[in-house]
């Protein structure tokens, strides 16, 4: 006997009153994020009302809570729910997946580093949703929901996508010095990841404007021009984010491109009576009960904090930088940005410092958080 089927939505049902509404209702672009966008109302041979939802994405934020949303419905309705397993992958690659979470009944398991962080939503009937706590930056990207029942099964797809702020960035060796692997962990240290493609050509759509080509997370190479110039790709060319395609991870150098989201703390200039070289200012904010900022956090505190400071200081990589949120005169130009002096000498050069504070309530928050469940005796068996 064939088993039943199992029919899978990602994102979740619509309340009672659209199922009874022969309109769909549209939702603006800024009103949208996170909400479970309808696409349309179909009617099968029966006339009951099928709703589906588009996969779309979510939008969160670095140390937020997001539900990734995914629902089913098994014909027929009389199946034991103990026998639908649900798991959870993220797609890393076009043929790699990453576990994240997979429930058999009520047995349950997270994995990697995704533990003690997701659960599942348990809204009620054919809701295989999970919930994670906590995002950080590697969770960005795209999930699989796969619902199986017996011999058969069904996968839908959601995208979680984060607010932040992509910059361009290149090391104290100076410009095109970094492979593909040297500019993941040079983004790493400076509180960040290698940008994606989508968050680049958004970047670009927001004005950002960089003539040296960096590396994407996905092993492309490729850099935004808003302003086209006869530097960058020739002045009669449209303005775009260029492309060189994919490049030899190993033996080939660019710069990086850098996505980092909102902190988890607060970014400061230290206010001193004189100004310090790079070793006097790493004892500075440490005297403070702080560490010298990185780059990613000024990005952040510069997009989320709205910082804004006219006064150039060290940050951790040992570059001279500062946040413009106003542009005004002998502030480094007419556009809104964070200015930066490259990499002065650290020991003869004096400017001002910028520290990083983390949040001790973020600390507490974690740890008091309700344990999620996780494995239990039988359930590496799933």
């Amino acid at each position: 006997m064939t088993a039943p089927a199992v029919k899978l939505w990602c994102l979740a049902l619509l309340s009672c009153s659209m199922l009874l509404s022969p309109a769909v209702t549209a939702y603006s672009a800024d009103s949208d994020k996170g909400r479970r966008k309808v696409v349309h109302v179909l009617e099968d041979d029966t006339g009951a009302v099928i709703v589906q939802t588009a996969p779309g994405k979510v939008v969160t934020h670095r140390g937020g809570t997001i539900t990734l949303p995914c629902r089913y419905h098994h014909e027929p309705e009389s199946v034991d729910p103990d026998r639908i397993r649900i798991k959870w992958t993220k797609v890393t690659d076009e043929f790699q997946f990453v576990d994240v979470f997979v429930a058999l009944g009520r047995q349950q398991r997270t994995f990697g580093l995704y533990r003690e962080r997701v659960e599942l939503e348990q809204a009620g009937p054919g809701d295989a949703s999970i919930i994670i706590h906590n995002v950080t930056l590697q969770d960005y990207g795209r999930y699989e929901c796969e619902v199986t029942n017996d011999m058969e099964d069904d996968t839908g797809f959601v995208n979680l996508d984060l607010e932040g702020v992509v910059f361009p960035y290149y090391p104290r060796l100076g410009r095109y010095r970094l492979n593909y692997h040297e500019a993941e962990d040079a983004c790493k240290q400076q509180d960040a990841i290698l940008a994606s493609h989508a968050q680049l050509h958004k970047a670009w759509r927001e004005g950002l404007d960089w003539c040296n080509a960096g590396w994407l997370e996905d092993g492309s190479v490729q850099y935004p021009i808003s302003h086209p110039r006869d530097q960058c790709g020739r002045k009669d060319t449209p303005a775009g984010v260029r492309n060189y395609g994919y490049r030899h991870k190993e033996d080939e150098r660019y710069d990086a491109f850098c996505f980092t989201s909102k902190l988890n703390g607060q970014v400061y200039f230290l206010k001193r009576f004189k100004k310090v070289n790079y070793a006097e200012a790493l004892k500075a904010c440490q005297r403070d009960g702080a560490a010298v900022a990185k780059v990613g956090q000024l990005y952040a505190a510069w997009k989320f904090q709205l910082l804004d400071r006219c006064d150039a200081g060290w940050l951790d990589d040992s570059s001279v930088r500062y946040p413009i949120v106003n542009p005004r005169a002998r502030c480094g130009g007419s556009d809104p940005g964070v200015r930066t002096l490259g990499f002065p000498d650290k020991k003869l050069r004096i400017f001002g410092v910028y520290c990083f504070r983390k949040d001790s309530g973020s600390t507490k928050a974690q740890a008091t958080q309700a344990p999620v469940p996780n494995t239990t005796a039988n359930a590496r068996s799933i």
